[in-house]
């Protein structure tokens, strides 16, 4: 939420010569409807049954890169299906960087609160134990570029995976 995933991934892609997914942009698709639409009708379980089965979906394509919403950790069966099936990186945001890249952002759901910091600090807390089980790398997303970060990761990729 805010880390950086799409603009990173969408780069990332780019270079390797890959097709790009945004897991919440295809559940969009999918539905016809944004998310926070989705969120209302629905609530956050009926958008987590929607993001299982569009990560379900998107984890079966090969030679891809893929971002996903922040909360897609939750689920077990999808940290398995995004361990076993690429390699997963995790871009690490502190809590109050995430605040300032988010804050005047409409479209975050979860963020629709009295205090959006502390639902942030919250949501790190939770889901940050989860990012770093399912991992393969963990970058700092916090101080660099996303051009910096692109490029650390094509180093990292090609020295630890079959490109």
């Amino acid at each position: 939420m805010g880390a950086g995933k799409t603009t990173i991934g969408r780069q990332l892609a780019k270079r390797l010569g890959r097709q790009f997914f945004d897991s919440d942009h295809e559940i969009e698709a999918r539905t016809g409807v944004n998310v926070p639409t989705i969120f209302e009708i629905e609530g956050e379980a009926g958008f987590r049954r929607r993001e299982a089965q569009t990560i379900e979906a998107l984890t079966a394509e090969r030679g891809v890169v893929l971002a996903t919403g922040g909360g897609v950790v939750l689920n077990p069966d999808n940290r398995r299906r995004l361990h076993d099936s690429g390699w997963v990186v995790y871009l690490n945001v502190p809590p109050e960087m995430l605040f300032e890249r988010t804050r005047h952002d409409r479209n975050r759901p979860l963020l629709r609160v009295a205090d959006p910091l502390a639902k942030l600090r919250e949501l790190y807390a939770e889901r940050d134990p989860l990012y770093r089980e399912v991992a393969h790398l963990v970058v700092d997303g916090a101080r660099l570029p996303a051009s910096s970060v692109v490029h650390h990761l094509l180093r990292e990729f090609s020295r630890q995976c079959k490109p």
